[in-house]
């Protein structure tokens, strides 16, 4: 028996009996195929790395079928006779790129590249949906829905939305943002051809059909019945069978993605549901609908849609479908089944929204069980019932169609992403029979708000039945539901969970009190769409130093759309190469005893376990080496924080050194040991504090004392607490260590910092650093989490691959990553400010706590960042005590902006205290206090620059003309008195940024054929630096003007990152490696133009570029140069406008509804590299600010581990209009060719998302005073913490906001 399938055409077929049941469809792909777009990244199918579209032909009515998946959880023989397309397949650079490659490069769409593929499958998928569909056509909403499951964390997402709507019928690309088809201006635009069904992929191949037959159903590990009827003999014989054979029923395996536990267990059979006709059916009657329980949620969806009956009827399904549509991604939706969601609600008490909506609808379950035979169940007794049996099956669902006179029905869901991909905190359905204002009976079911399964609320039912309701009788209902709505302890945000309930009710009833009723009785009173995202950018072209400063399209960027740009992972497994994953520690401080496996046997596969025992004779136990000195790699006798390296199992297989990690235990001991500190506090108290170098200590400004008296008003001890935010970098951290002869090594890796890699696998293996060599290519991101962090996990690879002799390689699970790399640094702030009653600050007296963990890293660089950033407005004197808290807490990491973030956040909140305290506008107090050039001078010294070079003042001025900031204050004003129960607020922010340049070095070299290729110490990490350098290239050699220079763009490639190649690479980070590769690159190609211009000279005319390289080569000359820059530090500054933002008051959640930013990028050296930066710097700023929780236990270990608890931005969460304008400040003569940063100072812009939900906030406060009664003024005074999420922001507009509403009209009404 075969297991044949195609993969981009073509054929495979394996042994049946060969194949584990349990390999997915990744693991072939990656391990076992050429093919390495699909790229793994959270390997439990929420992100969309790894997304293929699967091909299935129907021969009865000989149509294919087309759709996306999760490979990642997709298991191999479930494609069997299936196609899969993956990105490669779409295009490639050897058969041509596919259109839809082309527009992701053309829009600047892709950034480290990671993502891209999956987002390409996506878009691909869409597009044949709509082309097969004959009713409608590809929309822009459909564009937008069509990657609103993937993630990116580079991009910030409009650029990738832009080029799916350049696709869409209802896009003109003039409305479309910045891209290289239609340059803003032009007086004609590139025609963009639509997708062309014509020429589209063929996505099942012909030899395919013909193979399609039967499978075998019951031979192997991997069974696949036709019927029911064989299905119910292969469960009774394996429950017969007296040894005891576990089995598995399979449908889509998307549940693994959830409980991962599942993977590691081995059953004995895995029985595929998928080919049972029966269980694929959707069968509608008179009274309802009934769908097999194998039926995809995708096809319930479409299904629900098309139903034609009553329009009451009709729109109780589209309620259905349009709810369903928010569960999980489409290509989760795509292959998990309707059943598969609710045995898992049933069995495992997963948090189903599909259980809570058709419990409502009155659901009915079909079953089949080995005791009972067929019995059909109420879905609420279904959910009661003990958990199913694993021979029990769930054969199919009906929905009964209600007959009402008059219907109202409505679904309801609170969670982190409005159009899904996350779980709802709590969400709803009610089903109701009403006569006018009278409610006839009715169904309210809740679920996912931290309960066992889904449920009805009977008591509140029958209280409601037969009662007008009115504000009296709705706050009864609420008041009853609070004592059935209780979530179980334990769980997260429980007082926010159960708000949310009497907001739904509420809702849901409330129009029925409402004076004029709907005509027709039945009343849909749906929340608006979430607008469509938008944009404008203002992006000034400088052509002085072409081809510098055009805004060309990234380098390799439709190579990374296709898939073939080859990142660490994607390099093929040299031969024997074995395969490690971490072991660390889960107490925060404790004695090491052993290391040894569960039950004591050796996991499948296992060879060793590399610990600091292994690092050689000669070598040191060192895991990171820097200029502020080392960190071990491996624990020794004790450990000293949670996440920390014990150490490293090597075995055959990814797959079974990732198990075997899991079995790994590991014995501690306290007994005799000082008990852990574990909070910034405890180090202080215990004066467990890192010293910070003088000369990296900020200076103090004025005195403090004085200006302290000078004040009219003081705010003393005010605390700020800022919590931590993780990477999620696509590309978890990866190496590959090959031996090589002579005791040497060479290793592959991920990082930022290659050079720091090179010498601290040196000092581990005790050996010279010239038999080190260190590759790096690409990085897909890094945002600072490459850097020291990604040395133990090369230093770890090198210790394996030379105590084993064979080559190693690791690629960090996602959990793991989370859990050992960190994020920023937590803080606690302590302040007082004085200041006059005009809101003038006149003193600022700082203490602030940082958690460094036990180890220091790059922490050092935080104080003087925080006190930059801090010091963008003038607090008259400024002081400050800054302590390093040397903690056993997670392991924390300098991340993009670190300190910079937290320091412009502290100032906005002081500034927003002193404006609350004073009763004035916030916009007011930063005004006033905005820096003149006198004061910048006093603050920032000899990096404040040229007074001609201080703009911000004049920024200030100019965003508030651009952006109607005026109009929109009073517009916001008007809506919040208008609207009771969403709140909006505006703010604009301003932010200073210190940047500093690194030495870098830089090699060009012409070849004989004319063309260039180029290294440099910067990496790579999608921030555009591979393009900037190629310009700068272009322009420098350029300066020659010989024939053809014009075109030297095209004949120059840069190359990957070789510490023996280039010595001396540095650190790329801070911002400034691109700009610091190009100045290294531009003196290299000086040198160049200095040994060509003689032959140009000699040559008596015009002379083309390749006959000038040809008489160059002749005549011996060298065509190779190297150098290292080194800079002059400078200061840059940028202002943000902001933000305006709404806020819903029912479930806290915030809408970013306009940006509007404008950045000073000095002279871009690329404006499309800069817009992207500038972009995905906000959007992850956004994430920090507003979404992003890093939760840990008490001991400090992550519990926040997963794409499923851990919620990075996506498409529906950035904001709806998103404005950029790059202002174009001039001639800056210390800057490289007078250009700014742009990679991390934009991220400091997002606090404006932050002030201007506090702004909002602070208006639903001030109406619930009112509700309640309380004075003016009372409670004004709040701390918005971050991130502020939606538990956060509803806590604070009030919990219980509709209770209080209601009393106040049932007050106001008892007065009449």
């Amino acid at each position: 028996m075969s297991l044949v399938f195609a993969i981009n055409g073509q054929r495979f077929e394996l042994d049946l009996s060969s194949v584990d049941p349990s390999t997915t469809l990744l693991e072939f792909l990656r391990y076992q195929t050429s093919f390495k777009s699909v790229k793994l990244s959270c390997g439990e199918g929420g992100c969309g790395a790894c997304v293929v579209l699967l091909s299935k032909y129907d021969p009865v009515v000989q149509n294919v079928e087309d759709f996306t998946v999760s490979s990642c959880l997709t298991l191999l023989c479930s494609v069997n006779h299936c196609s899969i397309t993956t990105s490669e397949g779409l295009g490639n650079s050897r058969d041509g790129f596919h259109s839809i490659h082309n527009r992701f490069s053309g829009f600047h769409a892709s950034q480290c590249g990671f993502c891209t593929p999956g987002m390409s499958v996506s878009l691909f998928s869409a597009l044949l949906d709509a082309d097969k569909s004959k009713s409608s056509q590809f929309t822009a909403l459909e564009a937008e829905k069509a990657v609103s499951g993937n993630l990116c964390r580079c991009t910030g997402y409009r650029p990738i939305v832009d080029a799916c709507k350049s696709f869409a019928s209802d896009v003109d690309i003039e409305d479309l943002g910045f891209n290289s088809f239609c340059k803003k201006g032009a007086s004609s635009c590139m025609t963009l051809p639509r997708f062309d069904s014509e020429k589209r992929i063929c996505t099942f191949p012909e030899f395919l059909k013909d193979e399609i037959k039967s499978a075998d159903s019951g031979m192997y590990r991997w069974c696949s019945p036709a019927s029911v009827e064989e299905l119910q003999s292969l469960l009774e014989a394996c429950k017969a069978n007296t040894h005891g054979v576990s089995m598995k029923l399979v449908a889509g395996n998307t549940g693994t993605g959830y409980y991962k536990d599942e993977r590691e267990l081995n059953y004995d059979k895995y029985i595929d549901l998928t080919r049972i006709p029966e269980l694929q059916e959707i069968r509608e009657t008179q009274n309802g609908v009934e769908i097999g329980a194998a039926v995809t949620i995708s096809k319930v969806i479409t299904a629900l849609k098309e139903i034609r009956v009553s329009p009451k009827v009709e729109k109780m399904l589209e309620k259905l479908a349009t709810h369903m549509e928010k569960i999980a991604a489409r290509f989760i939706r795509n292959f998990g089944s309707i059943g598969g969601n609710l045995v898992m609600a049933q069995r495992r008490q997963f948090p189903s929204d599909m259980a809570t909506i058709l419990l409502a609808a009155g659901a009915i379950v079909n079953i089949m069980s080995s005791p009972r035979g067929l019995e059909k169940l109420a879905l609420e007794e279904f959910l009661q019932r003990s958990p199913l049996e694993a021979h029990d099956l769930v054969l199919s669902i009906e929905i009964p169609f209600p007959h009402y006179q008059s219907l109202l029905f409505e679904t309801f869901r609170a969670a982190p992403r409005p159009q899904g991909s996350a779980l709802a905190y709590l969400n709803a359905a009610f089903l109701a029979e009403v006569k006018e204002t009278m409610v006839i009976n009715c169904r309210l079911a809740f679920g996912a708000y931290g309960t066992k399964h889904a449920i009805m609320c009977k008591e509140v039912e029958e209280f409601l039945a037969g009662k007008v309701i009115t504000e009296n009788v709705l706050y009864e209902a609420i008041t009853l539901l609070g004592n059935i709505v209780v979530p179980q302890d334990g769980t997260s945000n429980p007082s926010y969970r159960k708000s949310l309930a009497p907001g739904f009710l509420f809702k849901f009833f409330h129009t029925l009190t409402l004076k004029e009723q709907p005509s027709n009785g039945y009343h849909l009173d749906p929340s608006k769409p979430l607008p469509m995202v938008s944009s404008s950018q203002h992006v000034p072209v400088n052509n002085e130093y072409y081809p510098v400063g055009d805004p060309v399209t990234k380098s390799g960027a439709s190579l990374q759309a296709s898939g073939e740009a080859v990142y660490v992972d994607d390099i093929p497994s040299p031969k024997n190469c074995l395969y490690g994953a971490f072991i660390y520690s889960t107490k925060p401080s404790a004695r090491i005893k052993s290391i040894h496996f569960k039950e004591s046997a050796v996991p499948d596969g296992a060879l060793a376990i590399i610990s600091c025992k292994d690092v050689p004779t000669g070598g040191q136990n060192v895991g990171t080496k820097t200029g502020f000195g080392s960190e071990p790699l491996f624990a020794e006798e004790f450990t000293v924080n949670v996440g920390e390296c014990i150490a490293l199992v090597v075995a055959d297989t990814q797959r079974h050194t990732d198990s075997a990690a899991n079995l790994a235990v590991v014995e501690y001991e306290t007994e005799d040991l000082e008990p852990p500190i574990l909070s910034m506090e405890d180090a202080v108290n215990k004066a467990s504090l890192f010293d910070i170098f003088p000369f990296l200590y900020p200076q103090q400004v004025g005195d403090t004392s004085k200006g302290m008296a000078e004040a009219d008003h003081r705010i003393l001890s005010s605390e700020i607490r800022l919590g931590s935010q993780y990477f999620f970098y696509m590309e978890t951290q990866t190496a590959l260590a090959v031996p090589d002869e002579d005791n040497s090594i060479v290793v592959y890796c991920s990082s930022q910092t290659p050079q720091y890699v090179h010498s601290t696998v040196a000092a581990c293996l005790g050996i010279p650093e010239n038999n080190v060599r260190v590759i790096t290519r690409r990085v897909g991101g890094g945002f600072g989490g490459k850097a020291i962090k990604a040395m133990p996990v090369a230093t770890a690879c090198a210790v394996a691959a030379n105590k084993l002799q064979r080559p190693v390689r690791i690629y960090v699970n996602r959990k793991t990553d989370m859990i050992m790399t960190g994020g920023r640094h937590p803080m606690k702030i302590t302040y007082s400010v004085g200041f006059t009653s005009t809101g003038k600050i006149t003193a600022l007296e700082l203490e602030i706590l940082i958690d460094v963990e036990a180890t220091l890293g790059l922490s050092m660089v935080i104080p003087s960042n925080i006190i930059g950033a801090l010091k963008k407005y003038n607090w008259g004197a400024l002081s400050f005590d800054i302590k390093l808290c040397k903690t056993n807490l997670l392991s924390r990491a300098i991340m993009r902006a670190p300190g910079d973030v937290q320091g412009t956040y502290i100032a906005e909140a002081i500034i927003e205290n002193v404006a609350s305290s004073l009763s004035l506008e916030v916009d007011t107090i930063r005004k006033i206090n905005l820096h003149t050039y006198e004061s910048l001078a006093l603050f920032y010294k000899d990096g404040a620059g040229e007074p001609h070079e201080y703009t911000l003042s004049s920024m200030w001025d100019k965003i508030g003309v651009s952006s109607n900031f005026e109009e929109r204050v009073s517009t916001v004003r008007e809506f919040n008195k208008s609207n009771i129960w969403k709140k909006r607020g505006i703010s604009r922010v301003p932010i200073t940024y210190q940047v500093s340049m690194f030495a870098t070095p830089g090699r060009v070299s012409v070849l004989g054929d004319g063309t260039i290729v180029v290294e440099v110490g910067g990496i790579e990490l999608g921030q555009g630096l591979w393009t900037k350098v190629k310009q700068m290239t272009g322009y420098a050699l350029g300066l020659l003007q010989c024939d053809g220079t014009e075109e030297l763009l095209d004949k120059i490639r840069v190359v990957q990152s070789d510490t023996l190649s280039m010595v001396q690479g540095n650190f790329t980070g801070g911002s400034t490696t691109s700009e610091g590769s190009c100045a290294a690159v531009r003196l290299c190609c000086e040198t160049l133009v200095e040994r060509l211009k003689p032959l140009v000279e000699r040559s008596g005319g015009p002379i083309s570029w390749n006959k000038l390289i040809s008489q160059a080569y002749a005549q011996s000359v060298n065509l190779s140069a190297s150098d290292l820059y080194t800079p002059a530090d400078t200061p840059t500054r940028y202002l943000n406008y902001g933000v305006a933002v709404e806020v819903d008051l029912v479930t806290g959640q915030t809408t970013v509804l306009q940006t509007d930013i404008l950045y000073d990028c000095g002279k871009s050296l690329n404006p499309a590299v800069d817009l992207g930066q500038i972009e995905g710097a906000f959007v992850q700023g956004l994430g920090f600010f507003m979404l992003e929780e890093y939760i840990t236990d008490p001991e400090g270990l992550v519990v926040t581990d997963s794409t499923w608890t851990y919620k990075i931005p996506t498409v529906d969460t950035i904001p709806r209009q998103f404005n950029v304008e790059i202002l174009n400040s001039g001639c800056h003569e210390k800057r490289v060719l007078s250009s700014k940063a742009s990679g991390e100072p934009p991220l400091l812009l997002a606090a404006s998302v932050h002030c201007a939900t506090r702004e909002a906030v602070k208006e639903a406060r001030k109406q619930l005073r009112t509700w309640k009664g309380e004075e003016e003024g009372s409670g004004s005074t709040f701390q918005l913490p971050v991130p502020a999420t939606m538990p956060v922001v509803k806590e604070l507009c009030g919990l219980d906001v509709v209770e209080s509403y209601l009393e106040w009209k049932l007050r106001a009404n008892s007065r009449l």
